[in-house]
């Protein structure tokens, strides 16, 4: 706990230096060949900097900002898009490359009314993958066919407990599993939106989808800290072709659809069969899903453990 607190204080200084760097290396240049020079040092450092925690979650979710979407917005803004401008005040500009989430431009701002039925129901999501995560330890005494019905349901649950990206759309294809809710935003005008200009809009799904299961075969390595066999890629690479192919049907006149119930279970058998198949199985391979759930454990009681001392400390003041 002490060497990943202090290599908090070291991966925020030295983030905060080297965006601080690119605001004003950028402001000084046009974008385009100048700028992605420029920036090419930071690009290179971020890949660096998770490996100053040994927890897996620090590790994890310091890749996923950083590695992922802060040099996807970099990115854009070597090509003069995005987000990112240097005239943004610095703490705006290092906010917003390292946490803050991109909204789409060519969307309408969020509604910020937070009904009863969505908290209800995103409070209901977190509960489901709170509870999976609890019951992980159970799984290797479950019988063959559970598992792959508990790993799929653990897909969904983790996806859907992160925030709101749309209503739940039964569908006879499985959905856009693009990643955390944050993703789509850098996806979009990084990735899909290039390619479907020159290819087309099918190209650009399936662009989309692989450079996502490219960038999760990233995640799991600061996850597992080995290699990547392919299969995170090949999930993704997977639903962005079912995902065309959906699309491709719905055109379609005169084909029969199935009804809603029956669309919803073939989507959750599918999910549930290539996320068993093909997105758990580095982690569970490799076991760490018990070194995840032991971390999970140690810092709850850590937790625990201070706040008693709070407490004691309180009592006798």
């Amino acid at each position: 706990m002490a060497s990943d607190v202090a290599g908090l204080a070291v991966v925020s200084a030295a983030t905060s230096v080297a965006l601080a760097y690119a605001r004003l290396a950028t402001s000084r240049l046009a974008p385009g060949t100048p700028r992605l020079a420029a920036l090419l040092p930071v690009l290179l450092l971020l890949p660096v900097l998770p490996f100053a925690f040994s927890s897996i979650h620090l590790r994890t979710i310091t890749a996923f900002f950083l590695v992922w979407l802060c040099a996807f917005k970099l990115l854009l803004l070597a090509a003069g898009h995005g987000p990112l401008q240097p005239a943004l005040p610095l703490v705006r500009f290092v906010a917003c490359a390292a946490a803050v989430k991109v909204r789409d431009e060519q969307q309408p701002p969020p509604s910020r009314a937070l009904t009863p039925g969505f908290l209800l129901s995103y409070a209901a999501k977190a509960a489901l993958f709170a509870a999976l995560v609890s019951a992980r330890c159970y799984r290797a005494r479950m019988p063959a066919y559970a598992v792959p019905a508990f790993d799929g349901a653990h897909v969904a649950a983790g996806r859907g407990a992160g925030a709101a990206v749309r209503p739940p759309v039964p569908r006879l294809l499985p959905p856009r599993l693009l990643g955390p809710p944050l993703v789509p935003g850098v996806l979009r005008p990084c990735v899909y939106r290039p390619v479907r200009a020159r290819l087309g809009a099918a190209a650009g799904v399936l662009a989309a989808f692989l450079v996502s299961g490219l960038m999760h075969e990233v995640m799991f390595y600061y996850i597992t800290l080995e290699a990547g066999t392919g299969e995170v890629t090949a999930f993704f690479a997977l639903h962005g072709a079912c995902a065309v192919a959906e699309r491709w049907l719905a055109r379609q006149s005169g084909l029969w659809r199935p009804p809603r119930p029956v669309a919803t279970a073939l989507t959750l058998a599918f999910v549930t069969a290539t996320g068993s198949w093909l997105f758990f199985a580095p982690v569970i391979r490799s076991g760490l899903d018990k070194a995840i759930i032991a971390e999970c454990e140690s810092m709850l009681a850590f937790l625990e453990r201070a706040g008693r001392n709070v407490a004691a400390t309180a009592h006798l003041v």
